[in-house]
Formats: structure tokens, C-alpha cells, sequence
């Protein structure tokens, strides 16, 4: 008798069937081939932007028992770069060279280098490090000769600063700064009404200044008394001379044995050092002076100012500057201006908003240079002006200030932008100082010495160092001036990411500074900067016997700030900086 089959068996034999009908269970699929082994004798290798080739040796481990003949390829490589491949062949090594000319961008890589026999198959990573070359000629391409510098605003919040820190003087000492730029505001300047002057707040500030440094700061008279204006911003005066009396007063008070004002009292500096730099306004262009004022002002200050003292010398224009603002402002003053002009100044801040990327902040300094080329056109059209020097009386990053909280540039919420005492700053101003001493500049004054971690070298809270301070404290030694120095030819591959100026100073040192200022993202703000890595060929200078390297970047001590290091000096020498940063190399 047959049995016939229950439903329950017939569908766990057809479920069974279907199973291995269709490969399905781990026991039937295909094993992966077994992976090809890659060795390569360095996991990081450096190629320079000459052309020159580096290589890497691989090595590979066949699967066992087979003999395949193995290729060797190379993915992600930077552009511009090419690669000589000697595959394994047959046999275990090979080996991938890599070649980097100029049109190679600077930088770390990451390369993959991959073996395959058709078969089977395997990598290995490799960083590839492209350095730029730089060579240095022995000619020289002109003059640098431009001083460090820096500034006070001598206000409320302010002015008690030595009160508080007077300790503070010594590294303002140190500093080495040549006429230290005074700007007084608000109760710090020094006459209340017609009759009526007090200078107890403002000596606070520039009696401590007169002891140290060149003991010769500018006082640059921002504005009037406040009772000289009939509107914001406006001279009741139109015809200047009122405001022209107070500046001569200032003159009396510091270099002509004083003066008595309406009310009997008499006033005198306690300090036995005349002022002889003297600013006249403060950006005009900004604060309600058109240019075709600004000039009518010049001409009556300046013989008021000279009638009390004939040695000052008078610094003009302090341009806010901006857009077009030279366009605008300078001609007008050239064609104009009749009196004594001694030094003609601006203004130069990289942004006014905290939002700006690290890119967009190092791409202003180029524009920034052209307006320099541009005031020295103009000058040169008036032959009474034509060796007039140009002075950078402020200089910062971010111009922008908190006001209730907001932005006074853009009106968002205010956030102190803290690139001016970061390591962005020892990026960004070794490159402005580079780009506005070969552009001519003769005077780099920072903004402002003692204030927050937006503007300030020391902190004006608690009288500590910023990494700021030790920037400019190295540069005013680096670059002195005077003597000053003369810059030398340089054949850089890229000056894209990293500034290079080489220099020979008038008492034979060579001092080549680097300052890498490569951002590693475009929407970077107070990044840490990429890698860089210079080969420097000095072999045309000649021997040397001695050499120092200093280095400033996100690792400084803020307290002791860095120091010197002595090297051996060669011909050929390598510096890399592995983000925001710069370094000074001294030859003797």
C-alpha cells in the first residue's frame, strides 16, 4: 500500500530543494581570493616641487601557491604630479616613483598604491609630502626699511592701564617700539571748555610711555574738545582756527615750557622728552571730513602747531582705509595741501567681520599693497611730497568692536575675533610685513598694546603676553630699522601658502624668514593652519659659520615666549612648520 507524503514533508523537502538550487548556505558560495600583501619600505615620503624624483619600494606576498605575474598602480595623486612604476613582475619588489614639478601644489597627500596579479589583489597607503623649493640669489632687490611700532587709546577704559600694571612697562620696553602712537578719546582729552584743561588722565598714560623705548611716541590728536562741535562729528569752527589753538596748546604743554589757560592754572608736562611726531585728525574720512576739509584744517593746524614748536614733524591724512577710500581722499590733499608734510598714513585692518574664513582675511593683504603703490603715485605727483614716506599707523585683523552686544560692522551678535593674538596672527603678520615693506612702507604700528585677545600684544585685564607680543617683539630684532636691511633675490616654486623673504642686513647677517600661512579648510575661521615644508638652497650666499632658528606658532609659551635655536648651516637646509606659524633663520 503506498503512503502518500504529508504536506508538512513536501514543503521542507522543496524549501531544501530550492535551497540548493540556488547556491544558497555558506557551504556553496565562491570564496573571495585570498588578498595580496603590500609593504612599502616608508609610509611617508617627501618629493620637492624641482622635479626631482622620490621613490618608495614595495614589496609583495603572493598567496600562497601561486605565481601570478603582479602590477603595481598608484590612485589619488595630486594633480600635476606623475608617477615611474617598476611593477614585481614575477618577482617580490618593485617600486613607484613619484615626481612633483612646479605645477604641483604644496602640501600632504595621502596615495594609495595598490598590487593585483589579475586575481587577487592588495594595497598600502602612502603620505606624500611636496615641499617647496626656494632658492636665494645673492643680488638684492631692495630696501627694507620698516619699523615695528605700537599703540595706546588713552579713554576711560583705558588709561589706568600703568595704574594697574605697572610692571606692564617692561616688555613695552622690550618691545623696542619707535614713536609709540598715542590716541586720545572721550575724558583723555585734555581741555574741558575755553578756560579749562586737565591732563591728569591722559599723563596716566604718557608719562610711563615717555620712559621706555626711543622715549619720542606721536600723539595723534584724533579729535577736539568736545564743546567744539555743534553736531556729531562737525566743528562748529569752519574756519578751523579754534581747533587749531588747542593743537598748539598740546605743543606748549609737551615741548614749549607750558602754558596758562583761562583760568590761571598753569600746565606742563612733567616729562623732560619733547613729542616731535604729531598726527593731525583721526580717519577723517570717517569722522565728517570731506577731503576738501580735511586739507582746509591741515593748512591752518599745521603753522599754529610750528609757531610753538619749528622741530615737529606733522603725520597726515590717518586714512580709514577702505574700498576706494585712497582713490578718493588723495588726490584732493596732493593738489591742495600748502604746509609742512612730513609723513602721510593709513589705516589697514583685514576685516570687519568675525565671519570672514582665514582665506578670505589673508586674500585683502595683495589690494592692501596696491593702495600703498597708489599713495606713493600720488605723492610723487606733488615734488614737495614726492619723498614723503608712508606710515600704517593701526594695524590689526579685525577692525570690528562690540557695541550693546552687536557688531558695529555688520550688526550680528559680537564675537571678539581672537586671530589677532592666535597662531593665525604669526601667519598673517610676518606676510603684511613682508608685502608692506617691499611695497615701501616705513612704519608698522599694531592696534592697540594693551586690550582683549582681538587687538591687544599684552592683555589689558590682566597685563599678560599674547602670543602677538612675541611676533612683533621678534620682528622689530630680525628686522631692525634702523640700519634696516636689503631683501635678496628669491626662486620660490609657490608663494601661494608660504611668505619667504630673505634678507641681508647692513651688518652682514642673512635672516630669511618663512611664515606659513596654508589654510587647511576654506571655511576655516582661526584654524590651525596645513603643513608646509620649505627645502631652502642658500649655496649662492656663500659659507656660513654659525646659524640660529626661531620658530613661532600654536605651541609658543605665551609667558617666556620662544627662543633660539642653534643649527648646523649648510647649503641646502629644510624648515617645515605644521600649521599657522613662522620661522626666522639667522646666517652668520
Amino acid at each position: 500500500m503506498r503512503i502518500r507524503p504529508t504536506l508538512s514533508f513536501i514543503s521542507f523537502l522543496g524549501g531544501t530543494l530550492l535551497s540548493l538550487s540556488c547556491g544558497g548556505g555558506g557551504s556553496a558560495s565562491t570564496p573571495a581570493p585570498p588578498p595580496i600583501g603590500v609593504r612599502l619600505s616608508a609610509s611617508t615620503i617627501q618629493t620637492v616641487q624641482d622635479g626631482a624624483p622620490a621613490a618608495v619600494n614595495v614589496t609583495i606576498t603572493r598567496p600562497t601557491g601561486t605565481s601570478r605575474s603582479v602590477t603595481l598602480s598608484v590612485a589619488a595623486l595630486p594633480a600635476g604630479a606623475t608617477t615611474t612604476v617598476d611593477s614585481p613582475g614575477a618577482g617580490d619588489t618593485g617600486t613607484v616613483t613619484i615626481t612633483t614639478p612646479r605645477t604641483a601644489a604644496a602640501g600632504t597627500y595621502q596615495v594609495t598604491i595598490r598590487a593585483s596579479d589579475g586575481v587577487s589583489s592588495g594595497s598600502a597607503n602612502l603620505t606624500l609630502l611636496i615641499a617647496i623649493m626656494a632658492r636665494v640669489g645673492s643680488m638684492t632687490t631692495g630696501r627694507i626699511d620698516m619699523f615695528m611700532s605700537t599703540s595706546f587709546q588713552p579713554a576711560s577704559w583705558s588709561d589706568d592701564f600703568f595704574v594697574r600694571h605697572p610692571e606692564a612697562t617692561t616688555p613695552l620696553n622690550e618691545l623696542g617700539s619707535q614713536h609709540i602712537r598715542l590716541q586720545a578719546l572721550e575724558r583723555d582729552v585734555p581741555q574741558l571748555d575755553a578756560n579749562n584743561w586737565d591732563f591728569t588722565y591722559l599723563d596716566q598714560i604718557v608719562d610711563p610711555i615717555f620712559t621706555v623705548a626711543d622715549y619720542s611716541p606721536q600723539f595723534q590728536i584724533a579729535v577736539g574738545p568736545q564743546f567744539m562741535y555743534d553736531a556729531p562729528q562737525h566743528l562748529r569752527d569752519q574756519t578751523y582756527q579754534e581747533f587749531a589753538d588747542y593743537c598748539a596748546r598740546l605743543v606748549e604743554y609737551y615741548n614749549s615750557g607750558g602754558f596758562t589757560d583761562g583760568g590761571g592754572v598753569f600746565h606742563k608736562s612733567a616729562s623732560s622728552w619733547p613729542i616731535t611726531y604729531w598726527g593731525i585728525y583721526n580717519e577723517p574720512n570717517i569722522n565728517g571730513l570731506s577731503p576738501q576739509e580735511y586739507v582746509n584744517l591741515y593748512n591752518v593746524v599745521v603753522p599754529a602747531m610750528l609757531s610753538e614748536d619749528p622741530n615737529i614733524k606733522l603725520v597726515a591724512v590717518e586714512l580709514a582705509d577702505f574700498s576706494n577710500e585712497p582713490q578718493r581722499y588723495l588726490p584732493t590733499f596732493v593738489s591742495n595741501v600748502t604746509k609742512q608734510v612730513d609723513v602721510v598714513a593709513t589705516h589697514y585692518y583685514s576685516s570687519c567681520n568675525q565671519r570672514d574664513s582665514d582665506q578670505t582675511v589673508f586674500n585683502t593683504i595683495p589690494g592692501f599693497v596696491d593702495h600703498i603703490s597708489y599713495i606713493y603715485s600720488q605723492l610723487e605727483t606733488n615734488p614737495t611730497l614726492a619723498n614723503v614716506p608712508v606710515w600704517v599707523t593701526e594695524n590689526n585683523v579685525n577692525a570690528d568692536w562690540s557695541n550693546g552686544g552687536f557688531s558695529i560692522c555688520n550688526g550680528t551678535p559680537f564675537v571678539l575675533d581672537t586671530r589677532g593674538s592666535s597662531a593665525f596672527f604669526a601667519a598673517w603678520r610676518p606676510l603684511v610685513f613682508s608685502r608692506l615693506a617691499q611695497a615701501g612702507v616705513r612704519a608698522l604700528h599694531h592696534w592697540g598694546f594693551a586690550a582683549d585677545a582681538q587687538f591687544g600684544e599684552v592683555s589689558g585685564a590682566s597685563g599678560g603676553l599674547y602670543l602677538s607680543y612675541w611676533v612683533d617683539y621678534w620682528m622689530a630684532r630680525y628686522f631692525p630699522s634702523p640700519p634696516g636691511s636689503d631683501a635678496l633675490q628669491l626662486d620660490a616654486t609657490e608663494t601661494a601658502s608660504v611668505e619667504i623673504l630673505p634678507t641681508l642686513r647692513d651688518d652682514g647677517t642673512v635672516v630669511i624668514m618663512i611664515a606659513n600661512h596654508a589654510v587647511a579648510s576654506s571655511s576655516d575661521n582661526n584654524g590651525t593652519g596645513a603643513p608646509r615644508t620649505v627645502a631652502l638652497d642658500v649655496s649662492a650666499l656663500g659659507p656660513f659659520s654659525t646659524a640660529t632658528q626661531l620658530t613661532i606658532d600654536a605651541r609658543t609659551s605665551l609667558a617666556s615666549g620662544p627662543s633660539e635655536q642653534a643649527i648646523t648651516p649648510a647649503d641646502q637646509m629644510e624648515i617645515t612648520l605644521n600649521g599657522y606659524g613662522v620661522t626666522f633663520l639667522a646666517l652668520r
